[in-house]
């Protein structure tokens, strides 16, 4: 039988010690080789293995390892250590009755171990030493970046373009990796941390949708969002319907939200008449806000419309600018 290389490779953001039951078998039964030590090659020794850091020519150390013992192991680095595995590759390519090579994965990457990679990368820029830029900025300074981004990510949602819906949603995920690492600095009763905020969203997922993770039953669309609202409105003491709507947002959506809002408990409030009004301002602002409450009795977008026609005309002025 021919001897044979194990490239053992594993997840750097799982715990040292977690590995699956053939990894564990392969290390504790053969030679184990490595680039540097570890946080896995003490965990690897715990367990009873030999581990050898190997400082030079691994690939010949690998081999001589592998032709005495028949087995060998290289406990990867945490980037994977590509460069050897490729030259590994290539001498064995060359001489192929050397040994065979095995890659094998004693962990994974779990869904989302991405995400532990940006907080410790905006830990790093926002920790002294880090970026001047971002150490700098506070909460009510970022505010306009959030929205910016949100926008951005709205835009490539209208185009249809999901490579940049991705990328932008990269740049909102930043706003928020970047607030949460400055409320760490906040003083001590106003501190808080992205698990906190990650927390506090899975909890809330969990209590809102018990027709998935508790035994209520599914039922319709309409039940599910029925559902939902009465479990919001447990959950914050309102005293309006109204509460809770953000007054920040562009002027046309926000009415849409306030009609959308008071028509959703049954509240018949008509809006004021545009002749009524004394003021220029206040007409105008009457007549806009009926124009609203006809799109959404007939099933319209204002905001979405009035976006589309603003585009429209945009495309009207380049043509015109280029004739």
């Amino acid at each position: 039988m021919p001897a044979r290389i194990v490239l053992l490779v594993t997840s750097p953001r799982l715990p040292a010690g977690l590995l699956t039951a053939a990894a564990w078998d392969v290390v504790r039964r053969h030679p184990v080789l490595a680039g540097a030590e570890s946080e896995l090659t003490t965990a690897v020794r715990a367990s009873g293995a030999e581990v050898t850091v190997v400082d030079g020519r691994a690939t010949q150390a690998l081999l001589d390892a592998a032709a005495a013992h028949g087995v060998a192991v290289w406990l990867a680095g945490p980037a994977g250590d590509e460069s050897l595995a490729r030259e590994l590759g290539l001498r064995l390519a060359r001489e192929p009755g050397l040994a065979e090579l095995e890659l094998m994965y004693g962990s994974w990457d779990p869904p989302g171990a991405r995400l532990l990679d940006a907080v410790a990368v905006m830990d790093r820029l926002a920790s002294p030493g880090g970026d001047p830029w971002k150490r700098a900025q506070t909460h009510r300074s970022l505010a306009g970046f959030l929205i910016e981004e949100c926008y951005e990510a709205y835009d490539a949602i209208s185009a249809g373009d999901t490579d940049a819906l991705r990328e932008e949603l990269g740049d909102v995920l930043l706003q928020v990796v970047l607030h949460a690492r400055l409320a760490e600095e906040l003083p001590e009763e106003q501190r808080w941390t992205v698990d906190d905020v990650a927390g506090g969203l899975v909890d809330k997922m969990v209590r809102r949708n018990p027709h998935v993770f508790a035994d209520a039953e599914a039922g319709t669309l309409e039940e599910i969002e029925a559902s939902w609202e009465r479990i919001k409105r447990t959950e914050k003491a309102r005293d309006s319907v109204l509460d809770g709507i953000a007054l920040s947002q562009p002027a046309l959506a926000l009415a849409a939200k306030i009609l959308e809002r008071a028509g959703r408990v049954g509240l018949a409030v008509p809006p004021p008449l545009a002749d009524s009004q004394v003021d220029p301002e206040a007409r105008l602002g009457a007549g806009l806000l009926a124009t609203v409450a006809a799109a959404r009795e007939a099933g319209l977008d204002p905001e979405a419309a009035l976006r589309r026609a603003a585009l429209a005309y945009a495309d009207a002025v380049r043509a015109a600018e280029k004739a």
